[in-house]
């Protein structure tokens, strides 16, 4: 440590690197059997050989010294706004999190006969029912455990369709702004992924669709509103396109927060679509999960939908496994149940009108946000703005040479997550906001303020941008080495 004092942030090293002091979390009783080693114990021969040289030695007390320590290194939507573009982390209503910790739900066990999971299984067939209203969609699966399995489950069903119609299509075609994991879903489904180009408009462009569909390809994916945060006013048109070869067409309904209660996919001539309830329907997001992403679809694919299906029958609630066309279990059990539970609670508690004032609201933020911010950032897209925003680096250099990644990394200084960078990769330098319908607007002032005074920082003193953060825990990486060199298995400093 240096001879600055560390105050309330100090550097928090990796719990192997403090020192080998020989202290023990527990102290246990002479057990009167031969002694092993708690290394040979929990790693075993194998890990040893390999430069595991030990453990940690902490006392209990360190130990919770040191991960509370870390704990407060997180960033979380309590404490401030997080405007990851595309992502829509939204402030999580505390009573979603009360019912789902309710002991009828939170003692249920997943082995439990029907018969003992009325009150689980109601909520699941109740949410069922409200997803349906709320997409148009008749077939609906709760089962998938995120989006991107959700994404997968949709592309299995249309090749699961495609099966029963003795065809075999090779290719799915993908916007050039999708997100990462539709090209990835697609080919975990056994396709092929074609590039469809955008137009100057940020929409997909008719002329490069029709070239590219034929009765080769299984169907498009495609996200709406898009990663430019742009609606697809020819989606009728681009819905037509594609059935008129045979072709399906699925939806990425990560961006649903700036549509609920206004239009419906289904409506648009979508065949199936998945949700994440963990970014709409106000549910705990980050980290990697939890995470829910059910799947629903038109009449037409619903007999393969994933099994067990929550059904209701004569007054009485069960899990459906006779479903001859089904593609099978797609996730333990039925999925993170729990988030279902906060999902339907948050749908519950807004009702109708609720639920279309909060997609009312994000797409009033985002647009507030892009008003005031025109002035200071260049607009990628000249297009009218549904739920978030998608800036430019044009002119950035101009502020003492700052770039994206220096405008972010600084905006951490000010108390903000940074926005999403370098996404959609259509745009050069992408700065992609997403404000979401949780930000009051004098957050969305004091965040135009920050952006302003960075900026005013690049034509003043530059280096104070490209050398931050300055008042985070940890201070600025270099994030090109760590992804050239990634050190992926700790090893002794000897070393």
């Amino acid at each position: 440590m240096s001879g600055k004092p560390p105050g309330f942030f100090q550097e928090e090293p990796l719990s192997f690197e403090y020192p080998e002091t020989g202290q023990r979390g527990a102290k246990l009783r002479d057990p009167g059997v031969p002694e092993a080693s708690l290394e040979q114990a929990l790693a075993g021969a194998a890990l040893r050989e390999d430069g595991l040289e030990g453990l940690p030695q902490l006392s209990e007390f360190d130990a919770i010294r040191h991960f509370t320590r870390l704990s407060k290194y997180n960033f979380a939507i309590d404490g401030g706004m997080y405007p990851l573009g595309s992502c829509t982390m939204k402030y999580n209503p505390r009573i979603n999190e009360a019912v789902a910790r309710l002991g009828g739900f939170a003692g249920a066990h997943p082995l439990q006969s029907d018969e003992l999971s009325q009150g689980t299984l109601e909520v699941l067939f109740r949410l069922q029912e409200a997803l349906s209203e709320i997409t148009g969609f008749a077939g609906v699966s709760l089962q998938p455990a995120a989006g991107a399995q959700g994404e997968l489950t949709g592309m299995l069903l249309i090749r699961a369709r495609l099966d029963d119609r003795g065809e075999r299509r090779r290719y799915v075609l993908v916007p050039d702004s999708a997100h990462g994991t539709n090209p990835s879903s697609a080919h975990m489904a056994g396709f092929g992924v074609r590039e469809v180009k955008s137009g100057a408009d940020g929409r997909i462009d008719l002329e490069a669709l029709k070239q590219a569909m034929d009765e080769d390809v299984a169907g498009l994916m495609l996200t709406n509103p898009n990663t430019l945060g742009i609606f697809e006013v020819d989606i009728q048109r681009i819905a037509g396109i594609v059935h008129a070869q045979g072709g399906y067409v699925y939806c990425d309904g990560a961006n649903m927060n700036a549509q609920v209660g206004i239009t419906r996919p289904a409506d648009w001539g979508m065949d199936v679509l998945h949700l994440n309830l963990h970014k709409t329907f106000s549910t705990p997001h980050g980290g990697g999960g939890p995470g829910a992403g059910p799947c629903l679809c038109t009449d037409e694919l619903a007999p393969y939908l994933p099994v067990p299906r929550v059904v209701r029958e004569d007054g009485a609630f069960r899990l459906d496994w006779e479903r001859g066309k089904s593609i099978g279990k797609i996730a333990t059990f039925h999925g993170n149940a729990h988030i279902l539970l906060r999902a339907y609670s948050y749908i519950a508690a807004m009702g109708r009108d609720g639920l279309k004032e909060m997609s009312e609201t994000a797409v009033l933020n985002a647009n507030y946000l892009r008003h005031r911010l025109q002035g200071l950032l260049t607009l990628s897209h000249d297009a009218p703005t549904l739920h978030e925003t998608v800036f430019s680096d044009e002119g950035l250099a101009d502020h003492g040479g700052i770039t994206t990644l220096d405008v972010a990394k600084r905006l951490i200084d000010y108390g903000f997550h940074p926005p999403t960078v370098y996404f959609p990769l259509t745009v050069s330098g992408a700065l992609m906001i997403e404000p979401t319908e949780s930000e009051p607007r004098a957050e969305l002032d004091r965040f135009v303020d920050a952006i302003r005074a960075i900026l005013e920082e690049g034509d003043n003193d530059p280096e104070t941008v490209k050398t931050a953060p300055h008042l985070a825990p940890r201070r600025r990486l270099d994030e090109v080495r760590a992804a050239r060199q990634p050190v992926l298995r700790w090893r002794p400093p000897s070393e």
